[in-house]
């Protein structure tokens, strides 16, 4: 049932103990459902009862890799190919196959549960900045025997994020449908908010009839204010799944009903100051306490509005001679016309977007950069914080034989630019030669090199 590539991956597996390339550094953000226990986190489980050589054979390269399932965000309308859904499409070549999309009514570990409310936690080992989390199930009468595809799937929970990181929620309450009973499949989706990317997971389970009398939801937390100005201020506070919408009361007066945990109030008077507190409606129409009242001051009149920071301006990857950059984007009532990218104290580019790749850098050299956003109006904003990042040591790339190699020489690629190796490709890296096994993309982690990412690469 397996292909000729995990049957390899088995003995290469045993071979090395079953270190693998899974022990390396990660290039972007991680994480996997811990409970109820995910389809890859059970591999991970299981090959501490199984054997890994039996764990391996049921779930693939999975069992030592939960945390990376990842590939393009966007889903429904973009993300996995359907029938590569429960893989990640493979996960940007992290995980490598495509084990987990196969699918049976008997072929996975089931975790029981029970209609209405369903708490789901995160395990994230790299919390990355978040948009947002979206939950599935199964429709009923789905196919439990054919791959997972977008018609068999039904959206039942968004919870929407404030661009924080992911550990500022790592738990969602949703609720399963009282339509559910037997076995059913949930997919859960973490979009990251500066990457392209999203992790997939899908979770098999059990469902029986509910007995839980409905709670009103929590009140909801962290209400703030995210910018302010002398006549509007933009509030946001943590999304929760136990909440249909949300009330939105200033000075104790409801002023607005919303779906998402934002809000921006306008018409203000300037130089004024406001209460606000938000409280959630359930969607059995239950209603939550009050948060904490939070007082925010409209600026004066003549007081110049400048651009939000940037921020969480960090790495996405690094080469010998590149670093390509990312961050949070900025805020302002006219908009924002540019980012400044300041190397070592000094100006060196204008980006129109929230990333930028610098290039021509010295290898195994420290730099370090900071961010300012313009306004379209020519306000300048703070600076973001201050990132320091070295470049790659130069990599020798002697041929076999040493003179001048008739294949491609393997080389790293970055976040803007990824170098693709295709299967079958024949490539030389430090004096060998190897083949594709698996079509990837590099986006500049070393630990795929093709000395390093057996699952990746076989030496002829």
């Amino acid at each position: 049932m397996k292909n000729a590539l995990v049957k390899w991956s088995v003995g290469v597996a045993i071979l090395l103990g079953g270190t693998l390339f899974f022990t390396g550094k990660q290039v972007f953000a991680h994480g996997y459902v811990e409970s109820p226990v995910s389809r890859g986190y059970q591999g991970s489980l299981d090959r501490n009862t199984l054997g890994w050589s039996a764990a391996f054979e049921k779930y693939g390269n999975v069992i030592s890799n939960p945390q990376s399932l990842e590939t393009k965000k966007g889903f429904p309308e973009a993300g996995p190919v359907d029938g590569r859904i429960a893989s990640a499409d493979g996960g940007l070549g992290q995980i490598g196959d495509f084990v987990l999309d196969e699918q049976g009514t008997n072929r996975w570990t089931k975790q029981d549960i029970n209609q209405g409310p369903l708490r789901v936690n995160w395990h994230y080992t790299a919390p990355h900045k978040t948009t947002k989390w979206h939950y599935y199930i199964t429709k009923p009468g789905w196919d439990q025997n054919a791959p997972l595809s977008r018609d068999s799937l039904e959206l039942i929970a968004t919870v929407n994020h404030d661009g924080s990181a992911a550990s500022n929620s790592p738990s969602h309450t949703i609720t399963i449908p009282e339509n559910r009973l037997g076995y059913h499949v949930i997919l859960a989706v973490w979009d990251v908010a500066d990457t392209p990317n999203a992790f997939y997971n899908v979770i098999d389970v059990n469902v029986s009839g509910s007995t839980v009398i409905p709670e009103k939801p929590a009140a909801p937390a962290n209400v703030r204010s995210e910018r302010v100005t002398s006549s509007t201020v933009a509030l946001a506070w943590n999304g929760q799944t136990d909440a249909k919408e949300y009330n939105v009361y200033r000075d104790g007066a409801l002023v607005a009903t919303t779906t998402e945990p934002t809000f921006t109030d306008t018409q203000l008077k300037a130089n004024t100051t406001y209460s606000y507190q938000v409280e959630a409606v359930g969607f059995t129409a239950l209603v939550s306490e009050k948060s904490a009242a939070v007082k925010v001051t409209t600026s004066a009149d003549n007081q110049v509005e400048t651009p939000s920071t940037p921020g969480n301006l960090h790495q996405m990857s690094v080469t010998d001679s590149s670093v390509s950059l990312m961050w949070q984007a900025s805020t302002h009532t006219n908009g924002i016309a540019g980012y400044d990218v300041y190397r070592n104290g000094v100006k060196i580019a204008t980006a129109t977007g929230t990333t930028y790749e610098d290039t021509n850098l010295a290898a195994d050299t420290t730099y370090n950069y900071q961010i300012k956003a313009i306004s379209k109006t020519g306000e300048q904003s703070a600076f973001s914080n201050q990132l320091s990042v070295k470049t790659n040591a130069k990599e020798e790339t002697e041929t076999p034989g040493g003179g001048e190699s008739e294949y491609r020489v393997w080389k790293l690629g970055t976040f803007s630019a990824p170098e693709v190796y295709t299967s079958g490709e024949i490539v030389s890296h430090k004096g060998s030669n190897y083949v594709v096994i698996n079509t990837h993309s590099n986006y500049g982690d070393t630990t795929w090199s093709p000395d390093q990412a057996p699952t990746l690469f076989k030496k002829l």
